[in-house]
């Protein structure tokens, strides 16, 4: 695969037959200094994916793909990291908007990329503190069949309607090019979310005014109603004793139960 409408948006682009882990191969690369901002590592063969809260990610070979982008972005404050995974997950929500028709695309909080309720993509943000810099790790499941999907929570690009000509270099220049505008802003705003890049999440945010259970990281549940975003991106839900920000946790959409 040449990728000429991805490489004209990322020229420091590597495509890799097959890897363990596109986000592992791409740390390793800026850790050694092999890699510089915005470089990508893609493939549609991850043998060792990983998603959130450790979970793994399979899939047939060349039926998905797997990206990471290193973006170097030594002036990020602590406090507004937490952006990053909404900022690519809108980012991810819009190419897949793009590919489908009509669309019926939304994020489910923080990262996960739904058509129709059942995801279609996933991704995972990891901070290196020196370079500052985030890698980026995106999967994006393109033309698996309904046997072949891993849950029926599950979809495909082309199980929606998308066209399947060229779909691995369409998507991943609709999901780099939106990521690249994005983070764009984001630096030029001086990384103030309130610039605009909180009132956009929110729009795509399927989470937003749904019935949720939230898993936290020590093993407790939260029960409510997401009420919003707050300015460092946690998610704010209702329940009996008020509203809880949620900065981590594995979100379930109650209606889908």
């Amino acid at each position: 695969m040449h990728l000429p409408l991805s490489r004209a948006i990322a020229p420091h682009l590597h495509l890799l037959d097959e890897v363990g882990s596109t986000n592992a191969e791409l740390v390793a690369r800026a850790s050694s200094g092999e890699a510089q901002d915005f470089t990508v590592v893609v493939t549609t063969n991850q043998t060792a994916g990983r998603g959130r809260l450790d979970r793994v990610w399979v899939a047939p070979p060349g039926r998905t793909i797997a990206v990471s982008v290193l973006l170097s972005l030594p002036d990020l404050p602590l406090e507004k990291v937490g952006w990053m995974p909404l900022l690519a997950g809108l980012a991810m929500t819009r190419a897949v908007a793009s590919l489908v028709d009509p669309p019926r695309v939304s994020l489910k909080w923080p990262n996960d990329v739904q058509v129709d309720g059942l995801k279609v993509s996933g991704l995972l943000t990891e901070l290196l503190v020196s370079p500052r810099a985030v890698v980026i790790g995106a999967g994006l499941n393109l033309t698996m069949t309904a046997e072949e999907l891993p849950t029926t929570a599950a979809t495909s690009l082309t199980l929606v309607g998308a066209d399947a000509t060229d779909i691995v270099d369409r998507a991943l220049a609709a999901y780099l090019g939106e990521l690249r505008q994005l983070s764009d802003a984001y630096r030029g705003s001086g990384f103030d979310p309130e610039a605009g890049l909180r009132d956009q999440v929110v729009r795509v945010c399927g989470t937003i005014g749904q019935q949720v259970r939230v898993e936290l990281p020590d093993g407790s549940m939260l029960r409510g109603v997401a009420e919003g975003i707050d300015s460092v991106g946690r998610l704010l839900v209702r329940d009996d004793s008020g509203v809880q920000p949620v900065a981590a946790g594995d979100v379930t959409h109650l209606r889908y139960e």
